[in-house]
């Protein structure tokens, strides 16, 4: 009964969604988004940061709690974080895997958990109904501030990862990544993989899952959002409640910084696929980069926007070379990759990897046109509602914000810091910022037919 009655509001709830969407304009969308957005910020007992933001529109309310204890904090064994992250709700406090899956599921609540490079995430989603939260909250508690890290779950777990891990081999998607972030990042804790390699799941013990739990699922390494229809004092007890049982203990150390490349590196992998997959880039930007704006938009014009920007101009529209082809920033706490890439016919692979280099080179020596920036701006400006559409997109916004330690009014002066970015400012951050001698190439494909030339 309570799952049919969650699954009647979460209709409803999206249909107001939609009704707002269609007849509210994005100008005035992102004018109520981000006026009435108010974050609210505090620390727990324990040190943690808490962000609130009420949104009494929908009986729901999401909690997300995230901790510096991504796989940059591996330290040599590959996997580890996501191994530590992936087994809490495995089992937590007197509960098995199946009792805590069970007490989700009957109130509707929904429970995930991930891991990037830089974070560990547990997140939760449950209607507001104060009966319903307080034992979402209670369970979410339980398996953050005591998982069992029980050895048969982690057996099990270890071996669907290296499932997982086999079929990568069979993908040449991942194995561009895989070689792609091994080679720009070399010695640095980014080149490691997220999920870990099959030479080191293995090796992860139980003690290992502790050892590493007990040093970074601590109060002044987390933070937590809270965003939904509750009032700031049941924010204020629900976030003692899901971390206040962790121990104080200490922030994770600053990583260490990324260096440049050198010299530009090719990779050639051999893989029996029909195209081959084509990854190009450097070491890029952190989130609060000083450049951040000038490169968000720049990239937006180069090859981050779809049709209209350039990389799918020259190669998909123009010649025809690539269905899908882009660029983008991943900006992280050290500075995240700036990346290319395209998939295309084997023996186009050459073709298609020149004419990139030449709109990579082409827009740091001119920048964009006045045009080119103009449209930009809209598009960005005029899509900015749609990061802000659900108590989701906020929570993980601010999120981000929050890990990254960016300004409150950051969604509220996003649009006004686009539309300040000029042509000079673009064209001067691309050729400082992007070289173009110094890009890492890698090529997973039939090497026989892309090594053709054009």
């Amino acid at each position: 009964m309570l799952n049919k009655k969650y699954l009647a509001i979460a209709i409803v709830v999206l249909a107001v969604a939609v009704l707002i969407i269609v007849f509210v304009p994005s100008d005035k969308r992102q004018e109520q988004l981000t006026d009435g957005l108010k974050i609210e910020s505090w620390q727990t007992k324990n040190g943690a940061k808490v962000f609130f933001v009420p949104a009494a529109q929908l009986p729901m309310v999401d909690v997300r709690v995230v901790l510096n204890a991504g796989s940059a904090r591996d330290d040599g064994k590959a996997g580890l974080a996501y191994l530590t992250n992936l087994l809490l709700d495995n089992g937590a406090g007197s509960w098995d895997t199946g009792q805590v899956l069970e007490r989700f599921d009957d109130i509707g609540a929904q429970f995930s958990t991930s891991v990037m490079r830089d974070m560990a995430i547990a997140h939760l989603r449950t209607l507001s109904d104060s009966s319903m939260l307080s034992s979402a909250a209670e369970t979410m508690a339980t398996v953050i501030k005591d998982p069992q890290f029980n050895v048969t779950e982690l057996d099990r777990e270890r071996q669907r990862l290296l499932v997982a891990l086999r079929n990568q081999q069979e993908s040449p998607e991942d194995l561009a990544e895989l070689a792609f972030y091994s080679a720009v990042y070399e010695q640095h804790a980014y080149a490691a993989p997220v999920m870990g390699t099959r030479e080191t799941i293995p090796l992860i013990t139980r003690a290992d899952l502790q050892a590493f739990y007990q040093r970074y699922y601590v109060g002044k390494n987390a933070m937590v959002v809270i965003v939904g229809a509750v009032m700031r004092s049941d924010a204020e007890h629900i976030a003692e409640l899901v971390v206040g049982g962790l121990p104080a203990g200490q922030a994770a150390e600053a990583l260490a910084d990324v260096p440049p490349l050198r010299a530009s590196k090719t990779i050639n992998q051999n893989h029996p696929s029909s195209q081959t997959h084509v990854w190009v880039g450097q070491p890029g930007m952190t989130r609060d980069d000083a450049d951040y704006f000038p490169l968000y938009v720049g990239n937006h014009i180069l090859g981050g926007s779809g049709f209209g920007s350039r990389i799918v101009n020259e190669i998909r529209e123009s010649r025809g070379l690539a269905y899908s082809s882009y660029s983008y920033f991943v900006p992280m706490q050290r500075k995240g990759p700036f990346l290319m890439g395209l998939q295309t016919k084997n023996d186009q692979a050459q073709a298609a990897l020149k004419v990139l280099q030449e709109v990579l080179n082409k827009f740091i020596a001119e920048g964009p046109t006045a045009e080119e920036l103009q449209h930009a701006k809209k598009n960005i400006t005029g899509g900015f509602p749609l990061r802000l559409d659900s108590n989701k997109d906020i929570t993980e916004q601010v999120a981000m914000m929050g890990f990254y330690n960016l300004p409150l009014d950051y969604l509220k002066t996003f649009n006004s810091k686009v539309e300040a970015v000029t042509t000079a400012q673009i064209k001067e951050a691309f050729s400082r910022r992007v070289q173009a001698n110094t890009m890492v190439t890698v090529m997973v494909g039939n090497q026989d037919a892309n090594s053709k030339k054009p």
